[in-house]
């Protein structure tokens, strides 16, 4: 596997009309608004899959723009993620799927040098990661708990990542097709990567910067979505 490095700004909107944004979202109400519209600077196609949200999350996405599908109840991350995926995967001229997650901690340019890097090399998958340069500081323990995770994952699924549960991922509407998850709550962030490498498609990993936002700290997604990763990994 090859990392590729930063090279020129990615024209904003080379991809518009071949790529589909997949957000899965949950009482996001506060920032999904922000994500849509910053995500619209750069594409043509954002999907949200309100994964039955008790708040007005998919209102407000729908107001900013975005194509909103909806479960009538909480399914799960995974569950919102395969309904995404199998929608975005059947509309025409589509190329490219990337999944971007709905709590602001996700760059679009990051997306934009990823879908770059996937077409200058070929590649089916692109994984983002946050362990590839030093912009990203999650703090120690949560450090430890995703560095565990890894290990972890990549001894189940024979590939060797350096961030295997980051949510910014670019897949080629080829591979994208081959998936179907079963796992709905945190547990899908490693079937999903089982499921790509076990396409056989080329993938690589691409380094990304994570936004640790005073909102998503308060949420307390910080930490806990990674305790919650590696009790899952552990129990399954």
């Amino acid at each position: 596997m090859q990392v590729p490095h930063h090279g020129a700004t990615p024209e904003p909107r080379r991809h518009a009309d071949d790529t589909w944004v997949v957000v899965p979202l949950y009482n996001e109400e506060a920032v999904i608004a922000g994500v849509v519209l910053d995500l619209f600077e750069s594409f043509d196609h954002v999907v949200c899959i309100d994964d039955g949200s008790t708040d007005a999350s998919a209102e407000v996405a729908r107001t900013a723009g975005a194509r909103v599908l909806q479960h009538p109840i909480n399914l799960g991350q995974g569950a919102a993620l395969q309904t995404g995926i199998s929608y975005a995967s059947r509309q025409p001229g589509a190329r490219y799927l990337v999944t971007f997650d709905a709590d602001g901690q996700h760059r679009v340019a990051d997306a934009l040098e990823m879908i770059d890097a996937a077409e200058a090399g070929g590649y089916a998958i692109v994984f983002g990661s946050r362990f590839l340069d030093d912009r990203t500081n999650p703090g120690w323990l949560k450090r430890v708990i995703l560095k565990t995770a890894v290990r972890v994952t990549n001894m189940t699924t024979g590939l060797r990542l350096t961030d295997a549960h980051n949510g910014l991922r670019v897949i080629r509407v080829d591979a994208a097709r081959l998936i179907e998850l079963e796992q709905d709550r945190m547990a899908h962030a490693t079937e999903i990567v089982l499921k790509l490498g076990r396409t056989g498609l080329p993938w690589t990993e691409h380094p990304v910067e994570l936004l640790y936002t005073d909102y998503s700290k308060a949420k307390g997604q910080s930490v806990l979505n990674s305790v919650n990763i590696l009790v899952d990994l552990l129990v399954r």
